[in-house]
């Protein structure tokens, strides 16, 4: 074939791929051309249509770092029977250890604990401390473990120290899971035991979005429901700043208790208003697009907010309108926190589709959560997978701990304690709101209570967010001095001490925050 008739052939082509452009239809014009100088072994030498060539790349040169084991690196002193000093530990945080939810330079001023006894902590200089908060609210049975713990969970240690749970099953499993199903109502009959509540939250989301085949979750704003970014997600402080750009489907409800208006200025009417306005929410967000509604019992670190009268009862007849589950946040309140065994208890009628439930499970001894889900939600995954799961999901060891832990508390009634306290804490924060002016209120709910710091003016010392303000600061300086310990989070001073407290611990306890808000109240006039 002469180069002319090449050319009027690849001439042809385009004429073809032209029309092509303008009748689609001719589609199978440029196939036929293409077939042609693919077949033609004259048209084949021609560089159209070839392998796409690349640019040449050259490899990069590797910044060499050694990564080998050196067992010269390896300090002697861990090895050593003695206690490290402190400048030695003070070293090591320094050098090696990293904060959580503030600036790691804040650990510098830390104490270092060395040992608890009941519900006092004691630091590396001999100073005691009232464990106020049971640290995160969840020491809750104090720093003496139950000899029953101990043995159960050295036992559970020497016999079978692990089981993945995908694999087998444990005695210890079975058991704590028909203990759970006999404390809660109902026919909340099925359990996961994740590790930690932000970890049980985000499985029970996974489960109401599974089973419904819907995405959105309605959480508060106020609300604390655990640090994984679809956790953090559905967190309605201001903790979900930090990881909701990766969480998608969460819609936020405001609480009953707002921070900027009042719904009304009866708890009937606010009630009423506030279900209303949620209705009209999940109308317009489409009822058919919504999971679940995630609610804490008691909202938490916002506050130790109770829902106002009949608000619980509406939400969950809302849920049962819609066909959305209710997911009740028990992290915190559950295990006889509020002096009732579940936080949703002090709503008649109601009961939650999923419960979660961590913290005071197992003393916070040992690392463990649960999820409780009713009987039609356990049947849907009889045969269809759950699709969540976790290597420490039902961990026997810690399994073992929390089992002793729950039957601790039957035996020696230990949320009829914090029940029987609830007066006392009443009366100690009325006290303090009383007679110092930088408390404005204060709530209480068994063992679990909070005050509301102010300003001169009446109001909030500081926003949730945000660096503490410096007659902020001047308190919890005071409070660490009065040797009370725990959680601050201004503009909130919660009360949440273990549930073995005595009567006189708990009076000490308030004596020393009545002394550290003296101080407080001096800086705030300060200002």
């Amino acid at each position: 074939m002469t180069a002319r008739s090449i050319r009027s052939r690849i001439l042809d082509s385009r004429i073809a791929v032209s029309a092509f452009a303008k009748q689609p239809s001719l589609l199978h014009t440029r196939t036929f051309s293409t077939a042609i100088a693919s077949e033609d072994p004259e048209l084949s030498n021609v560089l159209v249509n070839k392998l796409h060539v690349p640019d040449k790349r050259q490899p990069l040169p590797l910044e060499y770092k050694p990564n080998q084991f050196d067992s010269a690196a390896i300090s002697a002193d861990h090895w050593s029977e003695n206690s490290w000093s402190e400048s030695a530990i003070r070293r090591a945080q320094a050098n090696n250890v990293v904060a959580t939810w503030g600036a790691t330079n804040s650990l510098a001023n830390l104490p270092i604990m060395t040992r608890g006894e009941g519900i006092y902590l004691y630091d590396s200089n001999g100073k005691q401390y009232i464990d106020w908060t049971s640290q995160a609210i969840c020491t809750n049975l104090g720093h003496d473990v139950p000899p029953a713990v101990i043995d159960a969970v050295t036992k559970q240690l020497v016999e079978l120290p692990m089981v993945y749970g995908g694999l087998a099953l444990t005695e210890v499993r079975c058991r704590l899971a028909q203990l759970m199903s006999e404390l809660l109502p109902g026919d909340l009959n099925g359990f996961l035991f994740p590790c930690g509540g932000g970890e049980a939250n985000e499985a029970a989301v996974r489960i109401a979005r599974r089973y419904t085949g819907r995405h959105k979750i309605l959480t508060h704003y106020r609300s604390y429901h655990g640090g994984t970014t679809t956790t953090l997600g559905a967190t309605g402080d201001f903790r979900r700043w930090f990881a909701e750009q990766g969480a998608t489907g969460f819609i936020k409800m405001h609480s009953t208790n707002p921070t900027l208006f009042s719904w009304a200025n009866s708890e009937e009417a606010a009630c009423e208003l506030a279900i209303a306005a949620l209705e009209e929410q999940i109308v317009h967000e489409g009822p058919h697009t919504i999971a679940a509604m995630l609610v804490e019992s008691v909202t938490g670190s916002g506050g130790v907010l109770a829902h106002i009268p009949g608000y619980i009862q509406g939400c969950r007849a809302l849920c049962d309108k819609y066909g959305i589950l209710y997911i009740a946040d028990e992290v915190m309140v559950g295990c006889g926190r509020t002096g009732k065994m579940w936080g949703f208890q002090h709503y008649d009628g109601v009961i939650p589709d999923l419960v979660t439930c961590a913290k005071g499970l197992s003393g916070a001894y040992l690392p463990l959560a649960a999820v409780a889900m009713r009987q039609p939600i356990k049947e849907f995954f009889e045969s269809n997978p759950l699709g969540w799961g976790a290597t420490y999901q039902a961990h026997p060891v810690a399994l073992a701990c929390a089992y002793e832990c729950m039957k601790y508390m039957l035996e020696f009634q230990v949320t009829e304690h914090a029940k029987a306290l609830e007066p006392l804490m009443v009366q100690q924060i009325g006290a303090l709101v009383e007679k110092h002016p930088s408390v404005r209120q204060g709530r209480a709910l068994g063992l679990f209570g909070c005050l509301d710091l102010v300003d001169a003016e009446g109001q909030f010392i500081q926003n949730v967010q945000g660096p503490m303000a410096p007659a902020a600061a001047i308190l919890k300086q005071a409070l660490i001095d009065n040797g009370i310990y725990g959680l601050f989070r201004p503009p909130f001073l919660h009360c949440a001490p273990p549930l073995v407290i005595s009567e006189g611990e708990l009076l000490d306890g308030f004596q020393r925050v009545d002394e550290a808000l003296d101080v407080f109240d001096v800086a705030i006039s300060r200002v």
